[in-house]
């Protein structure tokens, strides 16, 4: 099972906010996912990331590989160098 951490895009048309998620990657983006790590709002200024730094690491450790867009995310928020 290939596990990633992901965004799983909620909110109206045209207003998106997004929840960091762990989920196999054969789900589709929006469907079932393992685990809730977190949020990120981009319409805010600046844009507002919450993740939950334990949960992250462990999932990291576990084998879990973060997307593109959510390393940059763990980045920003501290969590991964």
């Amino acid at each position: 099972m290939a596990v990633k951490m992901r965004l799983r895009r909620m909110g109206a048309k045209k207003a998106p906010f997004y929840r960091v998620v762990v989920a196999d990657s054969r789900y589709p983006r929006d469907g079932r996912f393992i685990e809730e790590i977190g949020t990120y709002n981009p319409l805010t200024n600046p844009s507002e990331i919450k993740i939950d730094a334990e949960k992250a690491k462990k999932w990291i450790a576990n084998g879990a590989q973060p997307t593109d867009t959510v390393k940059v995310l763990l980045k920003k928020s501290g969590i991964t160098e």
